[in-house]
């Protein structure tokens, strides 16, 4: 068993379930900590501690039939296996906690959301480049495939560093902001300025016309807000494929961000402006590569859900589909896009759903009852805005067609 076998194991045979400090004695000891640390980290007496713990092992030698101790917790019950009893009660236990906490899929998954599923090792490769000094990370993939729930976790992981943070959406400004780069520039710094809580100063002694918009931003920054800070600032840039509609902004505040970035390996104070960009990929203007900053630092390119991946979000839904078939019907339809995977999961186990039928959900899927009709009358739109765009889907559905059909007369049938 893994510990979160066990724990989920104790949660579903315990009427009263585990408390949170039951639960951190629990993985606390499978990680080999002493009594000592534990209490430390709880913030607890070491003698309460010893208490419960001393409860828990009675607890587990009960339910194992042997002795368990602190001692031997782990080595006893890392060989064991759930039996087919426990892995029913475990399923049902899900499936009861599933049906009290089902999300619908909108936004980004909460923190403490039981449906996130990490992809490694992209949590940890982001985490570690935003505690290097000047870093720049560029986050990418197409809408609804869990930036926004990415940059959740790696913006909780900077506040538990103490490191201030920042978020920056383009789509909350006012059109009549990109009337001018200097405008711009100075609603960009002035936000900045009031989500770290510093009154902005956009006055003679940081912004030079006579320098320009560009000079002036570095300077501010430079001289007043990194200044100001005792810790790496982090500086997200949300929804950056927005902002390319205005090619020529966002060509010069793109060219702005590469200068910083190259800046911090030779000025130190820069170094504390620490740069994380995320953008869609379905719409990119063209920029020059020496103008982007997409082609430098770290570019992370978010995947699809693995097969195993689904399998597991599954599980945390209540359903068993360990067998992998029921994963390989929805990856057939929808690969493993991680929206239209936990749409599914959410109308097979939710309240009105359709109580387990995939076949039936998977059927209904392309049609406008389905349940992604939503999801796919936005790129039916699209394709209506835009009628050569629309024009050049329908040749390639055409080309496609004509390939099938001629393979299918090559088909020799005896």
């Amino acid at each position: 068993m893994t510990i979160d076998e066990v724990v989920l194991l104790l949660k579903a045979s315990q009427a009263t379930g585990l408390t949170t400090l039951q639960e951190l004695i629990l993985r606390s000891s499978w990680e080999g900590k002493t009594y000592t640390n534990i209490a430390c980290e709880a913030n607890y007496g070491e003698e309460r501690i010893k208490n419960i713990a001393a409860y828990l092992w009675q607890m587990l030698s009960n339910f194992c039939k042997e002795p368990i101790n602190k001692s031997n917790f782990r080595q006893t019950l890392e060989n064991r296996h759930l039996s087919e009893a426990h892995q029913q009660l475990v399923k049902e236990f899900n499936r009861a906690a599933t049906a009290i906490s089902l999300e619908f899929p909108s936004g980004p998954v909460s923190l403490n959301s039981r449906f996130y599923i990490p992809r490694p090792p992209i949590e940890k490769l982001v985490y570690a480049e935003m505690a290097e000094p000047g870093s720049l990370i560029c986050i990418k993939a197409p809408k609804k495939m869990g930036k926004s729930s990415l940059i959740l976790r790696l913006l909780a992981r900077a506040n538990n560093q103490g490191f201030p943070t920042v978020t920056l959406d383009f789509q909350q400004a006012d059109k009549a902001i990109f009337a001018s780069l200097d405008k711009f520039l100075r609603w960009f710094c002035t936000n900045v300025s009031r989500e770290l809580q510093l009154e902005p100063k956009l006055n003679d002694d940081y912004w030079d016309e006579e320098m320009g918009s560009k000079v002036s931003c570095s300077i501010y920054f430079q001289e007043y807000l990194l200044s100001a800070l005792s810790s790496p600032l982090i500086l997200v840039l949300n929804e950056v494929d927005w902002l390319l509609e205005y090619q020529e902004i966002a060509g010069e505040l793109l060219l702005l961000v590469r200068s910083w970035h190259e800046e911090a390996k030779g000025v130190e104070i820069w170094q504390k402006l620490r740069l994380v960009l995320v953008y869609s990929t379905e719409i990119i203007v063209p920029i020059k590569l020496t103008q982007s900053p997409f082609n430098i630092g770290l570019t992370i390119s978010l995947p699809p859900f693995t097969k195993e991946q689904v399998q597991d979000l599954a599980q945390r839904h209540g359903l068993d589909w360990t067998d992998g078939k029921d994963a390989e019907s929805l990856m057939a339809i929808v690969k493993g896009y991680p929206f239209l995977v936990r749409l599914a999961l959410y109308h097979l186990v939710g309240k009105g759903g359709l109580k387990g039928d995939l076949g039936q959900l998977l059927q209904q899927a392309p049609t406008e009852a389905g349940i992604y009709h939503e999801y796919l009358r936005q790129y039916l739109l699209a394709l209506q805005d835009e009628p050569e765009l629309g024009d050049a889907f329908l040749e390639v559905i055409n080309i496609a067609t004509d390939k099938a059909v001629r393979t299918l007369g090559e088909v020799h049938i005896p």
